[in-house]
């Protein structure tokens, strides 16, 4: 069975993904390795960020070949949402779009509170935002030299985007998910993704819709 790394320490993420691609699939999260690197996300696109971490992992899984299980892909993805008022952002700085210029991730309080202040006076129907979800599977060379994986355009990437429209509240609604979802509704939908759950939300989400085109292809190129 085809095993794939998940280039996350999120555990219900893993998990998400795993549902989505099946049971002809191994995902397993980087919790089961401890000392694997974290790449410093400072892309300009959802898809440097993903393609940086991919290569990334991919090289350090090259070089540890001898000590660890046999891997053969990394699956990694970046996303973020995209607010037209505000020309796109927060974009790839969502997760610390309030605080930009500190290291780390910012409480989904605080990003939301800054959404919600630069958006003031914005009318609903000039509010239209969605989330965007670029993911990257990335082919492991067990007798790859690191140097040239580490040399990103020699890399096989395989990238898959997902796109979920909507528009932000000016007020929060709901007491499910993460991050901007209590500000997100998605297009067809009178609910947020706050409001929704999980079960409808993993339906129609940004990242749903780039595992499954990822689920499509992997189906047919991994060896089952």
């Amino acid at each position: 069975m085809p095993r794939l790394v998940i280039a996350t320490r999120n555990d219900h993420k893993v998990a998400e993904i795993q549902a989505m691609l099946g049971s002809g699939f191994e995902c397993e999260s980087l919790r089961q390795y401890p000392a694997a690197p974290q790449a410093v996300e400072d892309g300009d696109t959802f898809a440097d960020n993903a393609r940086k971490k991919a290569a990334t992992l991919a090289a350090w899984f090259s070089e540890k070949n001898s000590g660890i299980p046999a891997v053969d892909w990394v699956l990694a993805d970046d996303s973020g949402l995209e607010v037209d008022a505000l020309n796109g952002a927060p974009g790839v700085h969502s997760a610390r779009f309030a605080a930009l210029d500190a290291p780390g991730n910012a409480p989904d309080a605080d990003n939301n509170a800054k959404l919600l202040r630069l958006l003031a006076g914005v009318p609903p129907a000039r509010r239209t935002a969605r989330f965007r979800c670029v993911l990257v599977v990335l082919p492991i060379a067990r007798r790859q030299a690191v140097d040239q994986l580490q040399a990103a355009a020699d890399l096989e990437f395989t990238v898959f985007e997902g796109v979920c429209e909507g528009i932000i509240l000016e007020a929060a609604r709901g007491q499910h998910g993460f991050g901007y979802d209590p500000l997100f509704v998605p297009a067809g939908q009178a609910k947020t993704f706050a409001e929704l759950g999980d079960e409808i939300k993993n339906r129609i989400s940004h990242r749903s819709r780039a595992l499954e085109l990822a689920r499509k292809t992997l189906v047919k190129v991994l060896p089952g």
